[in-house]
């Protein structure tokens, strides 16, 4: 590891990206071996530990995730990114997943750092994701040559406003699983309950809310005190994990379920996401992604409750604190393109200190 030993600390940046929180690393920062880097990156957020009041998580999964940027290793690429799910109450570490919120910092974060040259007023980094090999470019301001972190463009579940960042996906298309849809077809049945299992960046099962007993439109708080709820949907995911062709994930952190409901908000669908139990406080950009793309085939779940929208208007998914719009065009069960407007924001940049190994 060239960052130094973990007495004198690590160099990180904690950025708030979209609707997430994590520290961002350079790879040469980090030791090179997998296991002593994830045994290092635990003590650094505090896990396991459902405070991580030893750490620099913040007590949630949304808020214990960890990026790992590098130089590009293929040409035509700028940068790698690594992304890693931590755990809260348990010790794991998860590289089965992409996460869209926090590579919406990943383009300012690699101009901070040097890998990237910012243009004078914005710059485009072309970003491939380590976890899936999807290829995205994001494009950000930079005037001065310096990201630009505030601005006027809010997003559903973030207070205040910042700058844009556009993420347009390239090839995000079967990402964990392989294919757009894993089992080979638009709706099976699986523990008695209609599906779609669908990935377009993330893994994701959708099915009707009303089909497990709730209406779609409930709080996080009276889904997170639903105990029966969070078993079936244990029991709905770990079967169709192993049909989408992911294995035993019962210790993993997808596939992801989406419940959908009819729109309440002037939005296409309402959604309810499980994390992978815990319910979302809203919805991840790249499940947002996959969801939309679901809606859109014929036969899907939830495609007769979607409300198409206005030509032209991007596809707004409602979730539990406002909104998520995307875009996404389709040929067929081939995807086209997949875009999103994030923000971040740069809240540190300075040492971590872990706690001393046990």
């Amino acid at each position: 590891m060239s960052g130094g030993s973990t007495t004198d600390g690590i160099r990180c940046m904690v950025m708030r990206g979209g609707t997430s929180k994590g520290a961002y690393f350079l790879a040469e920062d980090l030791p090179a071996d997998p296991a002593e880097r994830d045994e290092l990156l635990l003590r650094v957020m505090g896990t396991p530990d459902p405070r991580q009041i030893d750490g620099i998580g913040g007590a949630h999964p949304l808020t214990s995730k960890v990026a790992v940027v590098s130089p590009a290793g293929a040409p035509g690429i700028d940068v790698d990114y690594l992304f890693l799910q931590l755990g809260v109450d348990e010790p794991t570490v998860s590289d089965r997943q992409n996460c869209g919120n926090i590579l919406a910092g990943i383009g300012p974060f690699a101009v901070e750092r040097g890998l990237v040259a910012a243009g004078p007023e914005r710059t485009s980094v072309r970003i491939r994701m380590v976890n899936s090999g999807g290829i995205v470019t994001a494009g950000f301001p930079t005037p001065g040559g310096v990201p630009r972190y505030d601005g006027d463009t809010a997003i559903s579940g973030v207070p205040g406003t910042a700058a844009p960042i556009v993420l347009n996906f390239e090839n995000t298309e079967g990402s964990a699983c392989g294919a757009l849809l894993p089992t080979g077809n638009v709706r099976d049945t699986v523990d008695g309950i209609e599906v779609t299992c669908v990935d377009n960046g993330m893994p994701v099962v959708v099915a009707t809310a009303s089909d497990l007993g709730i209406t779609g439109h409930e709080t996080v708080a009276d889904l997170a005190g639903d105990e029966a709820l969070r078993e079936r949907i244990q029991s709905l995911r770990l079967r169709a994990g192993r049909l989408m062709g992911l294995g035993d994930v019962s210790a993993g952190s997808v596939p992801k379920t989406t419940l959908v409901a009819p729109p309440r908000e002037g939005g296409m669908i309402c959604t309810r996401t499980f994390i992978p139990l815990r319910v979302h406080t809203s919805i991840g950009v790249l499940g947002a992604v996959t969801v939309a793309t679901a809606l859109l085939m014929d036969g899907a779940v939830g495609h007769d409750l979607a409300r198409p929208p206005a030509p032209g208007a991007p596809m707004s998914i409602e979730h539990p604190t406002g909104r998520l719009d995307v875009e996404v065009e389709l040929d067929g069960t081939s995807v086209r393109r997949s875009s999103v407007v994030r923000t971040a924001r740069r809240l540190l940049d300075g040492t971590v200190f872990p706690r001393r190994s046990r």
